[in-house]
């Protein structure tokens, strides 16, 4: 699968003047108009590993689903560090079920106080080192787009000893079914040592979106495989997958996307070939422009009238991904048509 768009537009999104803006999940709210839930951190901490120690989770609306989107409040931010998620919470993907508002995210905790402004911290840092290890999935739930929103003192889905998941687990993809239960797809890393090895991605099931989940025992694919930030859809023909191939490896194209099928959502299929990435980094904006984005990270789409109609990403200015950028916010890119192979 191909997804053909059309000319991104400039002034849509969402940014905001003196943060990192990162992660952006769209619902239409029962006011008609569009939510985006986001991650974003103050620019007076680094951009990577800053999202470790202070990302919270905003709001933000508009009345197009282009935007711009406008801040509306903080939906998630820091509480005690004693709960699993109260130091920093990331990754948001927001659903409704049954007329309640879902929103799944990871949430972290770590010891340490956050450093001072114009502190250094680096990835290896202590507090970056035991953030990341402590990474969990939990939802969040509210009567109405706008909120209250009740945390959970627990999450719903924990890394698993001796296994593929064994460091954290993090980015949830949810798919939800008519009858409320869910698949879940979600990024894990598992231990190699005293550090980890790549990104993997596994599949957790529930009969709600609350949980238990039972999980396969395997990843979805081989080690090899290295992929993150996955979003997966279900269609006449079963589930598709869109995710980010983290060394171009796979679609020939580093950071871009890769596609995916299967036909019961547990045995997956990588369609995307050399040369040909579900979609590029390379994006036409609407002000005639063609531009290499340094990230295109945690795809959303959108559907309207049962199909995709709009991708959401993460992106940034700079030219080796977020190592070198000045800004960073969630792009609104129009779907024109998904090019779809036939699978054997």
């Amino acid at each position: 699968m191909k997804i053909v768009f059309d000319p991104a537009p400039v002034a849509g999104g969402f940014r905001m003047p003196g943060y990192w803006v990162w992660c952006g999940s769209v619902i239409r709210g029962e006011d008609g108009r569009y939510h985006m839930f986001a991650s974003r951190w103050p620019k007076s901490m680094p951009m990577h590993p800053g999202w470790l120690a202070a990302s919270e989770i905003v709001r933000a609306a508009a009345d197009h689903p282009a935007g711009p989107y406008v801040y509306e409040e903080t939906v998630l931010g820091a509480r005690s560090p004693a709960y699993w998620d109260g130091c920093s919470v990331h990754n948001p993907h927001i659903v409704k079920v049954d007329g309640i508002y879902v929103l799944y995210y990871m949430g972290t905790t770590f010891p340490f106080p956050l450093p001072d402004e114009g502190e250094a911290l680096l990835p290896h840092d202590p507090l970056a080192v035991v953030a990341r290890a402590n990474k969990r999935i939990g939802v969040a739930t509210a009567p109405s787009v706008t909120g209250p929103w009740t945390r959970r003192d627990l999450p719903v889905l924990l890394p698993r000893p001796n296994q593929f998941d064994s460091f954290f687990v993090s980015n949830p993809a949810p798919c939800v079914h008519a009858d409320g239960s869910v698949q879940l797809i979600y990024k894990s890393r598992p231990y190699e040592g005293h550090t980890y090895g790549n990104m993997q991605l596994g599949l957790a099931s529930a009969e709600s979106v609350y949980g238990p989940y039972a999980r396969k025992p395997e990843p979805l694919f081989p080690p090899a495989i290295h992929i993150e930030d996955p979003f997966i859809w279900r269609t006449a023909r079963g589930y598709e997958m869109i995710a980010k191939d983290m060394d171009g490896s796979i679609c020939g194209e580093r950071y871009s996307g890769v596609h995916a099928w299967s036909a019961n959502g547990e045995q997956w299929e990588m369609t995307t070939r050399p040369g040909e990435p579900a979609y590029s980094r390379r994006v036409l904006w609407d002000d005639g422009a063609e531009r290499l984005m340094g990230n295109m990270e945690r795809p959303f789409l959108l559907m309207e009238d049962g199909r995709p109609a709009w991708m959401f990403a993460a992106t940034s200015d700079g030219t080796n991904g977020f190592h070198d950028c000045t800004e960073t916010w969630n792009m609104a890119i129009p779907i024109r048509e998904m090019e779809e192979k036939e699978h054997e």
